[in-house]
């Protein structure tokens, strides 16, 4: 890099602001809802951002966003969890109309690259089911896991008197 090339001194720089990146998408059945894992890696602690938005007959959907209203059709059926490098959205009741090319988005405040995007396309009949009890333990609330138990608790007792 000779002092007459200015042109590599930025990199540094771009590479340093570059906050987050996406890593993965993937969707799986979870009972009749769909889950989409945005897998992402993350060089900050700013705060982040999201949208997942679906594409279908040529028009953009939001489904559920930090980033912009999410469409009402939506709105009462998904919901999104943040993990650790993790963005979950879980649309319910997730049928055939619901296919499309799904998009997750993030942002990190203050990364100046721009917002980092990557598609998913989601048909029904080719879903697999979510590799299921230990992702539901890592989600659900333990107080909610007990609650599950009880009746089986209860049975339990029942044999042995």
């Amino acid at each position: 890099c000779s002092l007459s090339n200015s042109s590599c001194l930025p990199l540094p720089v771009l590479q340093a602001a570059h906050c987050q990146m996406i890593k993965d998408l993937s969707a799986c059945l979870l009972g009749q809802s769909l889950r989409v894992d945005c897998h992402y890696e993350n060089k900050t602690s700013n705060p982040l951002t999201y949208e997942f938005s679906i594409t279908k007959d040529n028009r953009k959907h939001v489904i559920h966003s930090t980033i912009s209203v999410s469409e009402n059709v939506y709105r009462s059926r998904a919901n999104v969890t943040m993990q650790k490098n993790l963005v979950c959205l879980y649309l319910q009741s997730f049928t055939t109309s619901d296919e499309g090319v799904y998009m997750c988005e993030l942002k990190a405040t203050n990364d100046y690259t721009g917002n980092q995007i990557k598609n998913i396309t989601v048909i029904k009949d080719k879903l697999e089911k979510c590799a299921g009890f230990s992702l539901l333990i890592q989600n659900t609330s333990w107080l909610l896991l007990l609650l599950l138990s009880l009746p089986l608790l209860q049975a339990v007792d029942f044999v042995s008197l």
